[in-house]
């Protein structure tokens, strides 16, 4: 009646639904409510499009879409790890094991791609993944500046480690790099990041 393929498909859409119960840390901007993955994965991908004129270099921005829709996935079973946790084996053991047990729930030709559009944004060595990375590190900046703080203050972030977390974002764009080197300093000045 149906393909077993098919079936096997739907399964793992169904299973994608759980990313709208995956709650972040960032707020909603201008609103007291978390965002979940499924908001800041369209909201990312949004940007991209928006703002893929101001790379430094040329980007397949279908890549870069893909890319910004699927990274997050893993953290249905991984749970997500806040930005400014220095925890980052932690995190790398868990999203492996979830990219495993996640990837095996479609077709091996369909694992292959997610797992590779996945691989390449960690390893961040491409414009593709550079600008995917800006994209990620961007919104929850934004958010944050435009939340009086948000997770900078909750968490006492300091301005070094804001710096260090946006730093893809000087190497893919160097007219990006200038109004978040703005925001953070404007930030700063505000009091709404108070360490160095």
């Amino acid at each position: 009646m149906f393909r077993e393929k098919l079936l096997k498909d739907i399964e793992f859409i169904i299973e994608l639904d759980k990313m709208k119960s995956i709650y972040r840390k960032t707020n909603v901007i201008g609103e007291d409510r978390q965002e979940d993955d499924a908001q800041h994965s369209w909201h990312i991908s949004v940007m991209a499009i928006i703002l893929a004129e101001y790379t430094n270099e040329k980007i397949d921005l279908l890549k870069v879409l893909k890319m910004l829709l699927t990274h997050d996935l893993v953290e249905i079973y991984a749970g997500d790890t806040f930005c400014y946790d220095k925890d980052i084996e932690s995190k790398r053991k868990r999203e492996l094991a979830a990219a495993e047990k996640l990837y095996n729930l479609v077709d091996r030709k369909k694992a292959d791609e997610l797992r590779a559009l996945w691989d390449e944004f960690e390893a961040m060595e491409t414009p593709e993944s550079l600008f995917a990375n800006s994209m990620d590190r961007l919104q929850p900046l934004l958010a944050n500046y435009k939340n009086g703080g948000g997770t900078w203050k909750k968490y006492d972030v300091s301005k070094s480690d804001v710096y260090q977390r946006i730093a893809p974002v000087k190497q893919s764009s160097d007219e990006l790099w200038c109004y978040v080197n703005y925001m953070i300093e404007d930030a700063f000045q505000k009091g709404l990041i108070t360490r160095r």
